[in-house]
């Protein structure tokens, strides 16, 4: 059984950082692409930001780049969000991602980050 299982979401204030964690079993960790994604109230859900099986490639919407970066250690099968100079646009339920190229797509639970002005 698939799980993934994020945390280290909660209140911060405007221009501070929070780290997200997802730890992963149940899959072969090293084998899956893993993303972020979020969800505002009352708007769908979108990318964050991904990183490849390796860790050797990196994608991040345009909204984030330059403040949050995506990491993984394969070893631990977790995934990190490091989310620099927040804003209150950045407030939502941030979910976590494992896609396979074979077919295999899993989500987390989702996290609360919000963000206060």
């Amino acid at each position: 059984q698939v799980q993934l299982v994020e945390s280290g979401g909660g209140l911060a204030q405007a221009g501070n950082s929070l780290r997200l964690s997802c730890a992963a079993s149940g899959l072969t960790f090293s084998t899956y692409n893993m993303g972020w994604f979020r969800q505002a109230p009352g708007k769908e859900r979108e990318f964050v930001a991904a990183i490849s099986w390796s860790g050797g490639r990196t994608d991040y919407a345009d909204s984030v780049k330059g403040r949050f970066t995506i990491s993984r250690d394969n070893a631990k099968n977790t995934v990190y969000l490091q989310m620099n100079s927040l804003k209150p646009e950045d407030t939502a339920v941030y979910y976590c991602n494992a896609r396979s190229s074979i077919g295999g797509n899993y989500w987390g639970q989702g996290t609360q980050v919000t963000v206060s002005s």
